[in-house]
């Protein structure tokens, strides 16, 4: 199947919906290939797309290449080096006590994560130095920072998560991965310094973009059985 643009006569070979989904994953590695600005502004042109109630698009998205990307990566290499602590949170990430089963899913999580790497769980200086990659990009050309209006509530927010996967799934479709990355709000400061977004806004997360880089090796996290997270209720 291709899919024809009529004013340029572009034509692209279209990846099923269900390889896009299956296929998505957070990559964590990638090449310097450099991803073309208009590959970008198609897939977040189509990404507008997504659901939001009312249709109120509360998403604000900056994306950084070139310069001012390595600029953001300097400045938090930087802050890095110099032990300068992450900053203060604008939002909860997770729940002080995670409960039963979310507290098992993320520990399988990082012992696969990091497993992976060959970092032992003891070891958490190695794990920092993993982490810290985040912020690198995992060396991503491009990158996609997603803010929301600090006086926009659960739903809005919910919104964003949508915008986000649609952007992840049109990414696939272009033969590009990507990761995303709420690490970026440690370094909302940093990132305010480059993109200057407006006050009211609050980095939700960053989202590294780029050609997978297939050398680095990864272990695919699974999914929890569909008994486990869906409950159907047919009448029979």
């Amino acid at each position: 199947m291709h899919r024809a643009d009529a004013s340029s006569g572009w034509k692209q070979a279209i990846m099923d919906v269900y390889e896009a989904v299956t296929s998505r994953r957070a990559v964590r590695g990638f090449t310097d290939r450099q991803v073309p600005t208009d590959v970008l502004e198609r897939v977040l042109s189509a990404a507008a797309w997504a659901p939001s109630g009312s249709n109120i698009q509360p998403w604000h998205a900056y994306v950084l290449t070139g310069a001012p990307l390595a600029e953001l990566k300097k400045r938090t290499s930087e802050r890095l080096a110099v032990g300068d602590p992450w900053d203060k949170p604008e939002y909860e990430q997770y729940p002080p006590a995670l409960k039963s089963p979310y507290r098992e899913r993320r520990s399988a999580f990082g012992e696969q994560r990091y497993g992976a790497l060959g970092i032992p769980r003891e070891d958490l200086e190695a794990r920092q130095r993993a982490a810290a990659a985040n912020w690198d990009c995992f060396g991503a050309p491009a990158a996609l920072f997603c803010y929301i209006d600090r006086d926009l509530g659960p739903a809005q927010w919910s919104d964003v998560g949508m915008y986000l996967q649609t952007v992840m799934l049109l990414l696939r479709a272009e033969g590009l991965h990507s990761c995303p990355q709420m690490a970026w709000a440690k370094f909302h400061r940093t990132v305010a310094e480059v993109v200057s977004p407006p006050d009211e806004l609050v980095l939700f997360c960053g989202m590294s973009i780029g050609f997978e880089d297939v050398t680095v090796g990864y272990a695919r996290t699974g999914r929890a059985p569909l008994d486990e997270t869906v409950t159907f209720v047919d009448g029979r």
